[in-house]
Formats: structure tokens, sequence, C-alpha cells
């Protein structure tokens, strides 16, 4: 018997109680080991598609499977359990000022039972994105760079199957996005999580993805295939900002 696919959406519509749609009867299936670019403009519905495969919004039409179960039909004690096969690399990365990298990095692991604890993955995670050495410093004496390693080492700590970025790259220069790029494929390709990245740069898409989902105005416009170019341009911030704002 054939697995269930990773994420798979089937007419899924989230409207919200003051009529405002967020979704609109999507059809989607996420492959299992993919890298899947999401990307819209600003409400095209990318942010209420995470929501859905965490469980922090409900759909009102259609169905949800994460990982083979109904995320709808999960009690809150079930939905806690999904939550731990699933990581999460946030935008603003959101460390807590007051902990080391180390300690940032293990936080997942505190919500699991005392048993299922494992605290040599949280070296083994710093290792993988390079940051072993740093291990107690705090985030404020981090670079832009080193605190989304932080953000992934501390997505990865549980093994996730299902690795959800949002916007990953949106605070960091060229170079620095690059890397940070390369860590979400290695990470795929060692650990075997199947991976969606919402971003609004096209050239994201195109270093990392394998498929891409084009939303507008909270409908699935198109799911295409990437021709990827396996990196970033080199080009460097300053020589862009020449070739686009000079005259």
């Amino acid at each position: 018997m054939l697995s269930a696919p990773p994420v798979e959406l089937t007419a899924a519509g989230v409207t919200y109680p003051n009529g405002v749609r967020g979704l609109g009867s999507v059809e989607l299936t996420v492959r299992a080991g993919e890298i899947l670019g999401v990307i819209g403009e600003s409400g095209a519905g990318k942010s209420t598609l995470l929501n859905l495969l965490t469980g922090e919004t409900t759909a009102t039409a259609g169905a949800v499977s994460v990982l083979g179960q109904d995320v709808a039909a999960l009690d809150r004690a079930a939905l806690r359990v999904l939550r731990r096969e699933i990581g999460v690399v946030f935008q603003g990365v959101h460390l807590l000022a007051n902990r080391t990298v180390r300690q940032n990095v293990a936080a997942p692991l505190t919500l699991r039972p005392r048993r299922e604890r494992d605290t040599a993955a949280v070296d083994e995670v710093l290792r993988f994105v390079g940051l072993d050495h740093r291990a107690d410093a705090f985030p404020a004496q981090l670079s832009g760079g080193q605190r989304q390693r932080v953000g992934i080492a501390r997505a990865l700590v549980t093994r996730p199957r299902l690795l959800l970025c949002d916007e990953p790259t949106s605070a960091l220069d060229a170079a620095t996005a690059g890397e940070v790029l390369d860590l979400i494929r290695d990470a795929r390709d060692r650990f075997g999580a199947t991976v969606l990245i919402v971003t609004h740069d096209l050239d994201v898409v195109r270093a990392v993805c394998d498929r891409v989902a084009l939303f507008d105005g909270g409908a699935l416009a198109d799911v295409l295939p990437v021709r990827r170019t396996g990196r970033l341009e080199p080009e460097t911030y300053l020589d862009r900002a020449r070739r686009e704002l000079g005259a």
C-alpha cells in the first residue's frame, strides 16, 4: 500500500468569521522529499496555507491531510503530537534573547516527554549548521545569517518529517541567503524532510525548489516545475544596486 503524501489539500478553503476568504477550494499535493516553493503577493493566501498545515487555522471547507492525518479531526493532544513532526523556520527567527544558542535550539525538545528528549541531537544540528563553536553565545552576539542558522537548527532538532520555511532569506544579503538555502537543501537530503518555502523572491525558488505553487487572491493559480539554477546569482548587493538604480 502506498503511503499518503506528506501534504494533501482537497478542495480546502478558509473563510473567516468576517466573511473574508483566506483560501478558496485549493487542490494541492506535496510529494515526499520535494522542496516546494509557495509564492504570491501579500494577501494571496500563503500564510493561511502554513497555518492550515500546522493546525493554527482550521479549514472551513474541504480537507487538509498532513503526514497522513486529517488535521481537522485531531484533538488537542493528537495535534501536539503531529506538530512534533513539523519544523518551522520563521521569517523573524524569534530567538529568545536571554537564552544561549544551545538553549534556543533545545527549546522544542522541552515540549516532549522527558524519555523522548535526545540532547545529543542539539550538538548534531549545531554542527550541521556550522555553529557548534557558538553554542554558548547569545542571539545579540550573532549576525543575521547566524541567527537564521540557529532558527534552522531549532526547526531540525526534533527530526521533523515536514519543514515549513516562512521567508527564510528575506532579511539576508545574497551571499548569506545562498548559504541558508544550501542548508535547507542539505537538511532535505540528510534528514529526509519534505520542505515548503514561502517566499517573494523568485531567485530563491530557482535556486532550491523542485516545483512552485503560485497563489493569487486566495486561490491556487498554478503549480509549475522549476528549472533550478542550484544557487543564488552571485551578484553582490552593491552590483545589484548599481544595475537597478543607476542611470
